[in-house]
């Protein structure tokens, strides 16, 4: 069984809640708050450079 570090719950707007973790091998985790088993995993940079490319915009097609 994974070790996995959660961060407290990022909340949008309504209940969009989800959470971000880390494990001790420099994985990267991210839940939907309350559903922290099924998650989206990848190595730490992938998920960073995820991050990034949502925040400038580049998934905004998908709304």
């Amino acid at each position: 069984m994974r070790e996995i570090n959660w961060e407290e719950a990022f909340c949008g707007e309504g209940n969009s809640c989800f959470r971000l973790g880390t494990d001790s091998q420099g994985n990267g985790y991210i839940a939907k708050q309350g559903e922290e088993g099924a998650y989206l995993t990848d190595t730490r940079e992938a998920l960073q450079q995820m991050i990034r490319d949502i925040k400038a915009g580049k998934a905004d097609h998908l709304l």
